[in-house]
């Protein structure tokens, strides 16, 4: 891959000041999204809020929209595009929840969240209100959109934090004998939302449904079909303590019952449930199986910081293996999917433990760099606390990425002599978000830095040897598939990707699957796994060239 940042026109964006962070909030943003915000069939690009400082409130610039204009270069679009704003903004979700074919954004927020709809003629009102999602106070943090309740249209979790004051900042704690900036712990969380699609884009609470642990405190959500059956899941990477994972029980319920959450909790601490009523019982349309899947604790027991997500098959099964990224003194953890909603800690086994210790990570991804037919895993690193503290206590404040390819049942770390110079950058790194964004059929990559700068990574592969797929459903209220898992056959051996409308850290990547196919001539075939657990076959797919494979014109 090679840096082409000064050249893409994303260099030259404004930034916050290179501060000293003093409170958590200003180090745990840095999301990004890839959107067709123009209806020209590229990928754009959005940035939430572009840095800020507790000390200086005057220092944010906003959002940010990018107009790709093609050939990887882009330019600043936010005065036309409807997305300017000024409040503290996080993580980022893309999908289209009215069914009108346009993809909308989602933008988690400290106080009230945004819904940006997509107008035909381009560009984005906000509907916030409108869609009912602009009540919540919280600070949110991440989001997802899944069909939760099965009835074809885009539901919607949010990840929430922690309760966050500015007129009364956390008082300092100590890390390691360190002095710094207090939270999470210590700082009292606050419980996540989801909400019902009334198929029309406007959304009713539904947290009751949900049989909620503990409030946590929420980094990172991705809903997608774990176990294959035609329902979603909900995965939430909680920082400092067991996550969730929430399975779909029974059947829907009424779209008309918006009851709010019990605030009544048991005594059994953060792995703890709700106490419900018989009545209350009834109406749970999800549990938490996090602790009795594996995903809530590593395999010593111990909750983790889980700050990035990605879902990759390591072990070519068809099921969606977990990788999740977390802080420094603590490895970053490879769940296995073992089937029927059971994981396995298998870090170590796949080589993937003791190196990423003293790295605190960010954004992480599998994608196929090299087209070869075998995905990389990629980690995003930065610290948390400033130079100065870093530089006293002996740590590294800018980190480089980690990247990792696949020998067999494990991996081993790519040096720069084989992926270029890109790979020894040292950033205070935070969001990523992967696409083609440059047409050519392979994986390009964008990254954002505490700061706010990005960088652009152009994949340099050999043409030919990819195959791109987008997904279409027609007349359907989640027209781009999101939840759905593509398969590549005929070639030495199966791949298989998931449609999401979130990843890596606080981020959407576009919403399409890339193959790589190596030097293989095809044809290939595709199988589809829609939504609602429906398959189709897709014949005759050849190198070198992008699809869009559309529903009930397959096999």
């Amino acid at each position: 891959m090679t840096d082409v940042t000064d050249s893409s026109g994303l260099g030259i964006l404004p930034l916050r000041a290179d501060l000293e962070p003093q409170a958590l909030i200003e180090v745990k943003g840095g999301g990004l999204a890839l959107i067709d915000g123009d209806g020209d069939g590229d990928l754009d690009l959005f940035l939430p809020r572009c840095g800020g400082s507790t000390s200086d409130l005057s220092q944010a610039s906003g959002g940010r929209y990018l107009e790709n204009l093609g050939g990887l270069q882009f330019r600043d679009a936010t005065a036309t595009s409807g997305l300017s704003f000024s409040h503290w903004s996080f993580g980022s979700a893309v999908g289209d929840v009215n069914g009108d074919g346009l993809d909308d954004l989602f933008v988690c927020a400290h106080g009230p969240n945004m819904l940006f709809l997509q107008k035909p003629e381009g560009g984005f009102m906000d509907a916030s209100d409108s869609a009912g999602l602009a009540a919540t106070s919280a600070w949110s943090s991440a989001a997802s959109f899944g069909d939760l309740d099965g009835d074809g249209d885009l539901d919607l979790y949010v990840a929430n934090y922690v309760k966050f004051d500015f007129d009364s900042l956390p008082k300092p704690m100590l890390f390691r004998g360190a002095e710094v900036f207090g939270g999470p712990m210590g700082l009292v969380a606050e419980p996540d939302e989801i909400y019902f699609n009334q198929g029309d884009g406007t959304f009713i609470p539904a947290t009751a449904h949900f049989a909620s642990p503990k409030p946590a405190y929420g980094l990172g959500v991705v809903i997608a079909d774990f176990d294959a059956n035609g329902t979603q899941e909900v995965f939430v990477g909680n920082d400092s303590g067991p996550n969730f994972f929430f399975q779909r029980k029974g059947a829907a319920p009424s779209q008309g019952d918006s009851a709010s959450p019990s605030q009544e909790t048991s005594a059994g601490g953060s792995t703890g449930t709700e106490v419900h009523s018989a009545d209350e019982q009834a109406a749970l349309f999800f549990t938490d199986c996090g602790l009795t899947s594996g995903l809530a604790f590593d395999q010593n027991g111990l909750g983790q910081a889980t700050m990035g997500i990605t879902l990759g098959d390591v072990n070519r099964d068809g099921l969606p293996d977990l990788f999740t990224t977390n802080f420094m003194g603590d490895r970053n953890t490879l769940h296995l999917n073992l089937g029927d909603l059971l994981f396995d800690d298998a870090t170590r086994r796949w080589g993937l433990g003791q190196l990423s210790v003293p790295y605190l990570g960010w954004a992480t991804t599998f994608l196929d760099l090299d087209c070869d037919g075998t995905e990389e895993l990629l980690v995003f690193n930065g610290h948390v606390y400033g130079d100065l503290i870093c530089r006293e206590q002996g740590w590294k404040h800018r980190q480089a990425p980690l990247l990792f390819g696949q020998e067999g049942n494990r991996f081993a770390q790519i040096r720069a002599t084989e992926a270029g110079q890109w790979v020894l950058t040292q950033g205070v790194d935070r969001g990523a978000v992967r696409g083609d964004l440059d047409g050519d059929g392979d994986l390009d990559l964008i990254c954002r830095s505490l700061s706010g700068s990005l960088r652009v990574l152009r994949n340099d592969a050999l043409p030919g040897r990819s195959v791109l797929i987008k997904l279409s459903q027609p007349n359907s209220k989640n027209p781009s598939g999101i939840g759905s898992r593509i398969a590549l056959l005929g070639g030495p051996e199966p791949q298989h990707r998931w449609i999401t409308s979130s990843g890596t850290y606080q981020s959407a990547n576009a919403q399409h699957a890339q193959f790589g196919t190596g030097p293989s001539r095809g044809p290939f075939h595709i199988e589809v796994t829609w939504p609602d657990g429906t398959s189709e076959k897709f014949p005759n797919i050849m190198p070198g060239m992008n699809f869009v494979l559309v529903r009930g014109s397959g096999q």
